[in-house]
């Protein structure tokens, strides 16, 4: 067994991840960052789930772009072909489970 002290955990670059978990068809990564990411689509579903700090997600939703906060402890689930991007306040960590591969 090995315990995981989330609120510690820090990568040498922005959205640095450690592989956590890999099941046939997905991946279960913890990333550290504080910088943002940019805009994507999964190939599959998501699971973002903000274990430290704060995020701002913005998403598009029938052609408009919305934003909505992440705190710790909230999570978000993104579906298949959704354009997205995360913007963390400071400092975050953040738990995703994604299908293989996805970007």
């Amino acid at each position: 067994m090995e315990i995981i002290e989330s609120s510690t955990f820090v990568s040498d670059r922005a959205w640095g991840s450690r592989l956590l978990l890999e099941m046939p068809d997905h991946t279960v990564k913890i990333h550290w960052t504080d910088q943002p990411y940019r805009w994507h689509q999964n190939t599959g579903e998501e699971l973002f789930v903000v274990l430290d700090g704060e995020v701002e997600m913005t998403y598009l939703e029938e052609g408009e772009e919305r934003m909505r906060i992440i705190a710790a402890g909230q999570m978000a689930l993104i579906g298949n072909g959704e354009h997205h991007v995360a913007r963390p306040r400071g400092e975050a960590r953040i738990l995703v489970v994604e299908k293989k591969g996805t970007d």
